[in-house]
């Protein structure tokens, strides 16, 4: 049996996102994590460090706040592997989704996720006319929500490749990434699959369990080490 941990990256500098005005400080560090997002990776390390004597291999995505997320948790680790960078683990172009927000926009989370959820439904749903009529894409550029979740099946493959018996893998990637490996092996219909996205806590822990049967969900979006009684640092953005 082996095992593969799934962990969203920290909490991301705005800029990661597409919004250009936000703090200088901020926009300086490029899109990265944030000093809070420093913290969630390094409290989900010492998590992982009590829970596996080892990682035998650790990936992420190519997107500044994937690695420097892995990089967090691997520093708490006795002994780490050398990192794979795999980009099909990267997160939907979430700016082309949205349209260009500004720091106040951001900074409104109700009014941004009502944007986020009606840009994914569009996606998902221009898909299926295109489809419909025959057409090979739909209106507009960027990647099709199928193409989508291809390459994140994909990645799922690879991982569970890596998770032989006794093999640890651990996986630092994005909440819609998650959530589509997740919707796969659940069967979670497209247009449900957005509302498991937008629980995701940051730096939580998604556990997967892989064998002669196939790959297992044991737990979503463990976050019980990023909370307390005072609030925690536990964030959704």
């Amino acid at each position: 049996m082996g095992v593969i941990y799934l962990v969203r990256h920290g909490q991301a500098n705005p800029t990661a996102y597409g919004v250009t005005d936000s703090d200088p400080s901020a926009a300086q560090t490029g899109p990265g994590l944030t000093d809070i997002g420093r913290v969630q990776a390094g409290l989900t390390g010492t998590l992982l460090a009590a829970q596996v004597s080892g990682v035998t291999a650790a990936i992420s995505g190519d997107l500044a706040r994937q690695t420097e997320t892995l990089a967090g948790v691997l520093a708490r680790l006795d002994a780490a592997p050398e990192p794979i960078v795999d980009p099909s683990w990267n997160e939907y172009e979430l700016p082309s989704l949205v349209g260009a927000a500004n720091a106040d926009e951001f900074a409104d989370q109700k009014s941004y996720q009502q944007r986020l959820d009606a840009g994914l439904a569009h996606w998902i749903d221009q898909t299926s006319m295109a489809d419909a009529e025959g057409d090979a894409r739909p209106s507009g550029s960027g990647e099709t929500y199928p193409e989508f979740r291809s390459r994140v099946t994909g990645a799922g493959e690879r991982a569970a490749e890596l998770a032989g018996s006794g093999q640890t893998v651990l996986v630092v990637s994005s909440a819609g990434t998650i959530t589509q490996v997740i919707a796969e092996l659940w069967g979670v219909p497209p247009h449900r699959w957005p509302a498991m996205a937008r629980t995701m806590v940051n730096a939580s822990v998604t556990k997967l369990l892989v064998g002669r049967s196939g790959v297992s969900v044991m737990s979503l979006n463990e976050h019980a080490h990023l909370v307390d009684r005072e609030g925690g640092v536990a964030t959704f953005r």
